[in-house]
């Protein structure tokens, strides 16, 4: 097997390995985002729940930044987006549940892509160590 050349390691380590890591890193990114937003959601259905038995008032955009005021006064049932801007009525213990099995799902995703963003951290890693090692070796070669 011929000797990898130093240009070409190098090139494959940055237009291969990190670019692989980048899209790592973004995925990851997504999935923790989406993680806080479940979390949020039981959050707010919780105090909600606890602090708002009889509704609350807001303020709806109902279009071109104009709104209305608006009252809640039931909050037995939460509109949850299951993805796929898919809206599904829920329970308040049903969201709560959702969301729990939501985050637990995208945490087992998202330590997947932890594993594979570390063993790309170490081909990276390796390439390097053995880039030094060859720079070492025509070094010595030299002398």
């Amino acid at each position: 097997m011929a000797k990898l050349s130093h240009e070409n390691l190098e090139v494959f380590i940055n237009d291969y390995l990190k670019e692989d890591l980048k899209h790592l890193e973004k995925y990851i990114n997504i999935y923790n985002e989406e993680i806080m937003e479940f979390i949020q959601l039981k959050n707010t259905i919780q105090t909600m729940r606890e602090n708002l038995p009889d509704g609350y008032k807001t303020q709806m955009n109902i279009g071109g930044n104009f709104f209305m005021q608006a009252k809640v006064d039931n909050l037995d049932e939460i509109l949850v987006d299951v993805g796929k801007g898919i809206y599904i009525p829920f329970t308040a213990e049903e969201a709560i549940k959702f969301a729990d099995v939501k985050v637990k799902m995208l945490n087992n995703e998202c330590d997947v892509l932890r594993e594979e963003s570390i063993k790309k951290r170490s081909e990276i890693k390796v390439a390097l160590m053995y880039m030094a090692e060859q720079q070492q070796l025509m070094e010595n070669e030299k002398k």
